[in-house]
């Protein structure tokens, strides 16, 4: 199994993510390759102690995080997103890892990678912890403005992966105002009519407060909303972490209160870290390529490079060129009851 990790690309790059590239080299036993500046890589390499199975691949150029992605494509041909994705292109990498320039990395593998047959528009989808376990939504980014047709499109991709992440039955809701069918914007409502159509397990409108319930484990919306949803929790979560450490530090009888809680909110907040799931998929495209959050450090690039593998080793991208294919069969024929 061989990773392209774009090493140029994040807040912390190159240094963090050489060393979470390393520690997938070997903790994983995959072969790592990091893609960037040579003579820089060589310097964080030396710095990790390096790993066997890594190697670099030159690419001179650096896409900045603020950079107009096509513009910068065309520009800079050898920066290190690019030329990852060319390493899956020619068959030299068998998935990749970015955690830069979100843009210019959907629009690399759109254009080197090309789209699965049947998919009008790639996605990202996001692994997000509820109190059932996680939920996959989707989209959360890639695309702001979508016709009913693409959230269909979106729920058959994020039910593959839902089931990457071992969840075999994946039940799909649509994220909308309220849970009855007459809720919602238009694309809302017409989305609902051809999920109900579409022989997946689409169990109607989900809330935007029922979301961390889990009662869908795939959750489908625009990428406007998605990433506007996904960015609300980021910042909620670190919010109420700031507000318990501030409460929980107030004299010496809270302290020994949090001392003996201390293990129950470790689990808690490595639940909702999500460095833990290390990136999300771009689905859609024919290839396997994770973005990464732009701030990942080590523990995220090594998880991301771990779910290129999984997702690698489960075929996701064949199984939503079938998935696609039979849209509109009835549920049982997927393997799913129906609703």
């Amino acid at each position: 199994m061989r990773v392209a990790v774009d090493a140029m690309g994040g807040d912390h790059a190159p240094r963090e993510v050489v060393a979470g590239a390393v520690q997938a080299a070997r903790t994983l036993g995959v072969k790592v390759i990091l893609v960037g500046q040579a003579r820089v890589l060589e310097q964080e390499l030396r710095h990790t102690g390096g790993a066997r199975g890594v190697r670099i691949e030159d690419a001179p150029e650096v896409i900045a995080m603020a950079e107009a992605p096509a513009m910068a494509l065309r520009r800079k041909r050898r920066a290190s997103i690019p030329v990852a994705i060319d390493l899956v292109r020619r068959g030299e990498a068998d998935a990749m890892v970015s955690a830069g320039n979100t843009g210019a990395a959907m629009a690399a593998a759109l254009f080197g990678l090309g789209r699965v047959e049947g998919i009008d528009r790639p996605a990202i989808a996001a692994a997000v912890p509820t109190t059932r376990g996680r939920a996959i939504l989707v989209d959360v980014g890639a695309n702001v403005d979508c016709r009913p047709k693409h959230l269909v499109q979106f729920a058959v991709m994020g039910s593959v992966y839902a089931r990457v992440l071992g969840i075999s039955e994946p039940r799909v809701g649509l994220l909308s105002n309220g849970t009855e069918e007459t809720k919602g914007n238009d694309l809302v409502i017409r989305a609902a009519e051809l999920l109900r159509q579409s022989g997946l397990r689409f169990i109607g409108n989900v809330e935007g407060r029922e979301f961390f319930d889990g009662v869908a484990d795939v959750v489908v919306c625009d990428g406007f909303v998605g990433n506007l949803v996904l960015k609300f929790g980021e910042g909620l979560a670190l919010g109420i972490f700031a507000l318990l450490r501030e409460e929980l530090t107030r004299g010496p009888r809270v302290r020994l209160g949090v001392a003996l809680a201390a293990p129950g909110l470790r689990a808690v907040k490595r639940r909702m870290d999500y460095t833990e799931y290390g990136g999300a998929p771009l689905l859609g495209v024919s290839g396997v390529c994770i973005i990464s959050h732009g701030s990942s450090q080590a523990k995220a690039i090594r998880n991301a490079v771990a779910l290129a593998v999984e997702s690698v080793r489960a075929h996701m991208v064949d199984a939503i060129r079938d998935a696609v294919s039979r849209l509109g069969e009835p549920a049982a024929s997927h393997g799913m009851p129906a609703e």
